[in-house]
């Protein structure tokens, strides 16, 4: 059945997206401030996703970076962003479209998003008749929304 209204998740999704380019763009010009630094999982499978094979191999589903101390070439555009980061004295490039990140998190600041799959999305929407049968991690439906938690960086 075919979803009518207003979009609610969709909307969401994409103004977080726009929230981490904004911070993304100002490291990019002036450098991180103060203690900040970024833990940044992402879905290795996504279309658009660009890494070395062997990193490919290492981390075939999901990965997480920090951008802290060394990164180089960070730029970003409406799809994503790219960055060079030191892999074991190797300096490798990635390119990380927005539609694949899972988690953004600053711990200098207790700040942090995650980004919920939108798979359940193609469900029939009987969610909210299934109490007992909720499975996402979080005891939260699964049904595309966008779930921001910080209880888990604070302390």
């Amino acid at each position: 059945m075919a979803r009518t209204g207003i979009d609610y998740g969709g909307m969401m999704h994409r103004a977080l997206q726009g929230l981490i380019a904004d911070v993304l763009e100002r490291v990019a010009e002036h450098g991180l401030p103060g203690d900040h630094h970024f833990f940044i999982t992402f879905d290795t499978r996504e279309d658009g996703v660009e890494m070395a094979d062997w990193l490919r191999e290492r981390y075939p589903e999901e990965m997480t970076i920090v951008i802290q101390h060394w990164f180089d070439n960070l730029t970003v555009d409406d799809e994503g962003f790219t960055v060079t980061l030191n892999f074991g004295n190797s300096p490798e490039p990635l390119r990380i479209p927005f539609d694949a990140l899972r988690t953004f998190v600053d711990p200098s600041v207790e700040f942090g998003l995650r980004f919920e799959t939108q798979e359940a999305e193609d469900d029939d929407g009987d969610d909210e008749d299934d109490e007992d049968g909720d499975d996402s991690p979080d005891g939260g439906s699964n049904g595309g929304g966008e779930v921001v938690q910080l209880d888990r960086w604070r302390k």
